[in-house]
């Protein structure tokens, strides 16, 4: 397999990259630092050399993974970062404060073992700082030398727009798959607009699009547990379209996962999908999408199929929905179904 790359700002990135939360966090126990460190190998020897990670991922756990496993093949990676939302005391924080946003890039270069960050984003905009503070000391991190390019995750067209007109921004990192579509509303028209590049997180929809997920039998520590759509009476709903779904993947001659990134891929030369996994035969089952070519007739069938409309549930519960800056559909009744 020879993976296709693409343009990510200054940097040529493979078209499908690995998106590392995964490995530290967020869906149950993580794996042992070994399995996680195979993964990342293995990522890199198919020829992903796009790796994403945050400070938030297991409070520093992720990007001290990264530093550790990473080690001379430092040079081959570009390597992308957040700040802005990290773990204090234990619990998730939103700071976007010039002097955290400062201090969490200098931990950041000590756990990733580099002098530089090739890509930085700033993980949430903090609604209690004004955006030109927190993006006055992302500036300042790029002419110290420590920072080669901004990025923003979560935001709005306006919000890219006001970022924009004080630095360039070379991506911006939100949700996006076949069962989120929010970015449609107007992001993906500015991203092209400026030229900026658009990274897609949960391409998978959050392991649903896998078409493995058919119960709801989440571990403690796994986030799904409290998200909307993945509970029981906006689930057995959703659940419905995975048949179809899976039949559709049948058709295109792919896997569920395969049909999902494809259509992403499809979408615009500037989209980079970073599906995340910690197991290597999902990783190596994903990367086979840039060999998925889909007829318009599959593509027309699976946007009827999964859409906005179709699928139950907000993408996040309200106090979280509330701290994101994204554009979202009017709320409809089927949400209420």
């Amino acid at each position: 397999m020879t993976l296709p790359f693409r343009q990510l700002g200054p940097f040529q990135v493979s078209a499908i990259g690995l998106g590392c939360m995964n490995l530290s966090h967020a869906y149950g126990t993580p794996p042992p630092i070994e399995q996680s460190a195979a993964v990342v190998h293995r990522a890199i020897d198919l020829g992903i050399n796009h790796l994403d990670t945050a400070a938030l991922y297991g409070f520093g756990v992720n990007e001290s993974l990264l530093g550790k496993v990473l080690g001379p093949l430092r040079s081959k990676i570009v390597l992308a970062s957040k700040c802005g939302m990290t773990g204090v005391d234990g619990k998730r924080t939103i700071n976007g404060r010039p002097e955290v946003l400062k201090r969490t890039c200098e931990e950041a270069l000590t756990r990733l073992n580099t002098d530089v960050i090739d890509l930085y984003y700033l993980h949430r905009v903090d609604k209690n700082v004004p955006l030109e503070e927190s993006m006055g000391a992302l500036v300042d991190l790029v002419r110290e030398g420590k920072v080669r390019a901004l990025g923003l995750s979560e935001v709005s067209a306006a919000t890219l727009r006001r970022a924009h007109a004080i630095h360039p921004i070379t991506a911006v990192q939100n949700e996006y798959s076949l069962w989120t579509r929010e970015p449609e509303i107007a992001l993906i028209d500015e991203c092209h607009r400026l030229n900026v590049a658009f990274v897609a997180f949960s391409p998978l929809a959050r392991g649903f699009l896998t078409c493995r997920i058919r119960d709801l039998n989440f571990t403690e520590r796994d986030i799904r547990r409290v998200m909307p759509r993945f509970q029981p009476e906006t689930f057995s709903h959703n659940l419905e379209l995975l048949d179809p779904y899976e039949a559709l993947a049948r058709d295109a001659g792919c896997t569920p996962a395969q049909l999902a990134l494809a259509w992403l891929l499809r979408k615009s030369d500037k989209l980079l999908p970073i599906p995340g996994t910690t197991r290597i035969e999902h990783l190596e089952e994903n990367l086979g999408a840039v060999s998925v070519r889909l007829s318009d007739d599959i593509v027309r069938r699976v946007d009827a199929l999964i859409n906005q409309d179709t699928i139950v549930g907000a993408r996040y519960i309200e106090a979280t929905q509330r701290e994101i800056d994204t554009e979202t559909f009017p709320a409809k009744e089927r949400a209420q179904k």
